[in-house]
């Protein structure tokens, strides 16, 4: 095989390192540690079922459920255990958060404690594992506290309450047909191609741009019972089609898998809905704030996109728990920014009174 052209990933981040001169490289070393875990995970989904790992994972004879009430694979544990220890060793972290985990995850005292905060989703899109369809890894790098760094304190809950727009990188892995890392360090979006013969991640994918304008949209249609207005007014002119108010024909994609619908649409442009719903009104949205929407919003914006709950942008929301859920709209900008104005626009109420309806000088 011909010597490759391309950017390794670790020539990537030290040419964006030139722009930090005083940069101690701490921050870079904490990327390909997480690069290195998404190697590790994309190994273990490869060999699928021949692997061992695939099915629940069991606890004391029965299924384990997670903090987030969810039935958890054997590769969530796996993947789980791939970011922590990869990443704990080389003081880089001051502590960790995972969607598999409830409470922070502190740096073992044998280990020295840095500046940075990792948050992680190790698996998602898990319950799709034993289909073979595509799942990735998603993580976002957020600054520790000074008081955090100064004390070297264990970290708490609240070192972690960071708006969206304070991330200082966010990028996720993709295990599909080949295992793509996608990432941002604030300075636009990359994409990098794992060469199996190599072990390295290739620049394949440079300066990723999301198209403003998309003729597809991704939503779950089984909750439109559940819908606000807003949402259902946006979806039901898109398959109005031609003839309806937008008019142009749109197609309907849902993979069920973020990482996947985030990639299509970083390739190609779309807008994909998870909003809020009243299914469960004791929950404001599914998606988790910290590690799902913050790093897919945090890629978006950084692509050209837009991130929103539909409301209020996503990168500029306080987080207030650990395990925070949410409403989240990303995707190309002008549609995201249209299901915006439709949530600030007052509702048209249809008129039912029969006063208004039409009427006949003939009975039935």
């Amino acid at each position: 095989m011909p010597f490759s052209k391309r950017y390794t990933l670790t020539q990537y981040l030290i040419e964006e390192r030139r722009r930090f001169p005083s940069a101690s490289g701490d921050f870079n070393a904490l990327i390909l540690d997480l690069a290195l875990a998404c190697k590790a995970i994309s190994r273990a989904v490869a060999f699928g079922e021949l692997g061992g790992a695939m099915g629940n994972h069991d606890a004391d004879g029965a299924h384990a459920i997670n903090v987030q009430g969810e039935t958890q694979k054997k590769l969530d544990v796996i993947s789980n255990e791939y970011f922590t220890r990869l990443t704990e060793w080389s003081g880089h972290l001051a502590g960790m958060a995972s969607e598999e985990m409830e409470e922070p995850y502190q740096i073992p005292a044998r280990h020295t404690r840095g500046k940075y905060l990792l948050v992680f989703d190790p698996l998602d899109g898990s319950s799709n594992i034993d289909v073979n369809v595509s799942v990735g890894s998603i993580f976002s790098i957020l600054r520790a506290p000074q008081a955090v760094i100064d004390s070297g304190r264990d970290v708490v809950d609240a070192d972690f309450f960071q708006p969206g727009a304070t991330q200082a990188a966010a990028g996720y892995a993709l295990y599909g047909p080949s295992t793509m890392l996608v990432l941002s360090v604030g300075n636009g979006v990359a994409g990098f191609t794992l060469n199996p013969n190599l072990g390295e991640f290739m620049l394949t994918h440079p300066n990723i741009q999301i198209p403003a304008d998309t003729h597809e949209f991704a939503i779950n249609a089984s909750n439109s019972r559940f819908w606000e207005h807003p949402v259902k007014r946006y979806v039901d002119e898109c398959l109005a089609g031609k003839p309806g108010p937008r008019g142009k024909d749109f197609n309907m994609r849902w993979i069920a898998s973020m990482v996947a619908e985030a990639h299509r649409i970083l390739m190609r442009g779309g807008v994909f809905m998870y909003p809020r719903d009243t299914k469960d009104p004791s929950k404001p949205g599914r998606l988790r704030l910290l590690y799902e929407a913050n790093p897919i919003g945090f890629l978006m914006e950084q692509a050209g996109g837009r991130a929103s709950t539909g409301r209020e942008p996503m990168l500029a929301v306080q987080p207030t728990s650990l395990h925070q859920r949410i409403g989240l709209v990303f995707g190309s900008r002008n549609e995201v920014e249209r299901i915006e104005r439709y949530h600030r626009e007052p509702v048209q109420v249809e008129l039912t009174n029969p006063l208004f309806a039409e009427r006949s000088l003939f009975r039935d």
